[in-house]
């Protein structure tokens, strides 16, 4: 059974990539927790060149390990992007110590803002506008800041499933894009069909949002995996794709691969040069060296590692 798979893993190698989907993949990121980080000997033997890589941090996660995890990955040569979730943050001086820490042990100089998924903030901040607002990231030269995009709504913003507030809240984004130096971007939130997507991005543009975005896709992973992620973070309309498939037994114990979504996404973006998505980040959610497999297999010279030879 290893040499059938090994096998089949050559031959998909060899398929001709599209040249659509390698554009669309170029300059992708992806995201780590320091848990996860910590049992891959060399990013440089999976992730290209320059590859921004996302540092999650989950709720009672100290610190020290994500400032180490930080450092690790810039020593190996990639720009690294901590999360920065506002409920988690007990108060001003918290924040200003988690950013001295980066910036002096580990030279990081961008971040994602959110809000966190805690429904009780830990302390005075709800929101990354609050962040954004105390100054400090400006104060400590970040130049780079992201935040969370939802192209299927945000439960733990709007409840009711409205657009209200998360609408204001991108208004907001935009106005202070147009007062920073910091490059801006929105990150979103996976999801699993091209057409939520492509609508929201309409959307976005039509209600005068510029701000790039930086599409979520969930990597490789089995489909328990992905539904119970799916129903853990809010995501809507798409996970009907995972539920359609769950139903069709042939495909049921066959690892999900974001292949369909991904041409979609790639053919759209070739097809609409003003298509505001700048990039994929990619959701390891089956692990980040079949992620990263994934996208070598794919993605042609977007993939392809470091130390490639």
């Amino acid at each position: 059974m290893a040499l059938l798979n090994f096998r089949k893993r050559e031959t998909d190698r060899e398929r001709p990539v599209d040249g659509k989907v390698e554009a669309f993949l170029q300059g992708y990121s992806i995201e780590v927790m320091p848990r996860t980080a910590g049992k891959i000997e060399d990013f440089r033997a999976l992730l290209p060149q320059g590859t921004r890589v996302y540092i999650a941090h989950i709720d009672g996660t100290p610190i020290e390990d994500m400032v180490a995890t930080a450092a690790r990955l810039a020593r190996e040569g990639y720009p690294v992007m901590p999360h920065f979730p506002a409920r988690i943050i007990r108060d001003r001086a918290v924040l200003a110590d988690w950013i001295a820490r980066y910036r002096g042990e580990a030279g990081v100089d961008q971040a994602l803002l959110l809000a966190g998924g805690l429904a009780r903030p830990a302390g005075e901040f709800h929101s990354s506008m609050q962040l954004v607002e105390t100054g400090l990231f400006d104060k400590a030269g970040f130049k780079r800041l992201h935040f969370a995009g939802h192209p299927e709504g945000n439960r733990d913003i709007d409840p009711d499933g409205g657009m209200k507030v998360v609408g204001e809240a991108l208004e907001w984004k935009q106005k202070f894009s147009e007062r920073t130096d910091a490059k801006l971007a929105l990150a979103t939130q996976f999801a699993f069909d091209a057409g939520p997507i492509i609508r929201w991005a309409d959307r976005l543009r039509e209600a005068g949002i510029a701000i790039p975005v930086h599409i979520g896709i969930a990597g490789p992973a089995k489909l328990q995996t992905l539904i119970k992620f799916a129903i853990a973070c809010g995501v809507g309309p798409s996970l009907k794709v995972l539920q359609k498939r769950a139903m069709d037994v042939t495909k049921l114990l066959m690892p999900y691969e974001p292949t369909d979504v991904v041409a979609q996404l790639a053919a759209h973006k070739a097809a609409n040069p003003d298509f505001n998505i700048e990039a994929v980040h990619f959701f390891p959610l089956g692990g980040i060296r079949t992620n990263a497999q994934w996208v070598t297999d794919n993605g042609g010279a977007a993939g392809r590692p470091a130390n490639a030879n």
